[in-house]
């Protein structure tokens, strides 16, 4: 952060007169804050008497309904692995209709597999993997991408999680279920509710704040 502070300073001096480094909080008139859950319930105590914007922790999804195209889900792709999968609006979840296959999935995205030369990211997928086999989890593998079947959202660096649904209803009670815990949706042209086109979950437009809630006009109203 303070690296980024001081580009700021040598893009434009007058950036001084409004970023101060300080130890502690305790003078700031109101708060916007990010981090893990368990850091939130934190913020939240300590400055319950403040105005604030608290973000916790959150993943994106994707809807495949089996009608997607080679280039839709190429598409998914940068969705999945740009920043490595680090980012809130990176997808870490498939949902997927009964009976779903993924080889056209894995052929679309095999020009990601270059991702395994950066050490960093193939190390957590040779951890992961051999999670898996040790403990003998049911999961497929491509070389450079695990898939395994789990309810839970927020996946491992290299892994996806997939999760199958009966019908559009039943889809649309297991996004509703996990609503707070979603940042971002990407389908087939965007065709599901609030959600984006493939390709597009790093893609946040201007109006689109972060967990719903506008930054803007909070600052407005301090």
């Amino acid at each position: 952060m303070k690296f980024i502070i001081n580009k700021l300073f040598e893009l434009n001096p007058d950036f001084r007169n409004y970023i101060q480094i300080v130890d502690r909080l305790n003078d700031a008139d109101a708060l916007i804050a990010t981090g893990s859950d368990n850091t939130a319930k934190h913020f939240e105590y300590y400055f319950a008497k403040k105005p604030h914007i608290i973000r916790k922790n959150r993943s994106s999804i994707a809807i495949l309904s089996g009608d997607e195209t080679k280039t839709d889900l190429g598409n998914l792709g940068n969705d999945i692995f740009q920043y490595f999968g680090l980012g809130c609006r990176n997808v870490s979840k498939l949902y997927v209709p009964q009976g779903y296959t993924f080889d056209k999935f894995y052929e679309a995205i095999e020009y990601w597999n270059t991702i395994c030369l950066h050490h960093k990211y193939n190390n957590n997928y040779d951890y992961n993997k051999s999670i898996y086999l040790v403990n003998r989890v049911i999961h497929l593998d491509n070389g450079f991408l695990l898939l395994k079947e789990d309810e839970a959202l927020v996946s491992p660096i290299s892994v996806c999680f997939w999760e199958t649904y009966n019908d559009e209803e039943h889809l649309k009670t297991l996004i509703e279920n996990k609503r707070d815990k979603i940042q971002c949706i990407v389908s087939k042209g965007g065709y599901f509710e609030n959600s984006y086109s493939f390709g597009e979950a790093q893609m946040p437009k201007l109006d689109d704040f972060a967990d719903g809630v506008n930054t803007m006009e909070f600052l407005k109203n301090i």
